[in-house]
């Protein structure tokens, strides 16, 4: 069974920065080969679409509320997908996810996800 995991959440100041990763194991998926795509979801608020990584590297903003604060990359097998996340605000406080869509383009929405991450907790303390 294939099983996704999120890394590297926690409690910061804001102001701060913090890097997430995400990485797979188990068979049927190669990260290298899919779309990543980073939601994440507020308290008493709707997820929402971050950043999405293809697997050629094309990169799809679904949100002005990070823009120029986070950034979506691949480490260098492709295998492992990071959001960087700089200059955080108390309202990106929130349960972030990895998610996988096995296609090589990034979905249009959620619905097109195939695999979702446990999700991680981000707490950003202003």
């Amino acid at each position: 069974q294939f099983d996704l995991v999120e890394s590297g959440g926690g409690l910061v100041q804001s102001g701060e920065s913090m890097t997430l990763s995400c990485s797979g194991s188990g068979p049927g998926v190669t990260l290298a080969l899919s779309a990543i795509t980073w939601f994440r979801q507020a308290p008493g608020k709707e997820r929402e679409g971050l950043l999405c990584i293809s697997s050629s590297g094309y990169i799809t903003p679904y949100t002005d509320s990070v823009k120029g604060r986070f950034t979506i990359s691949r480490g260098d097998s492709g295998n492992t997908v990071y959001l960087q996340m700089n200059s955080l605000k108390a309202e990106d406080t929130a349960v972030y996810y990895c998610t996988v869509r096995m296609n090589r383009a990034c979905p249009k929405n959620e619905v097109d996800v195939d695999y979702w991450g446990r999700g991680i907790q981000v707490t950003v303390s202003s």
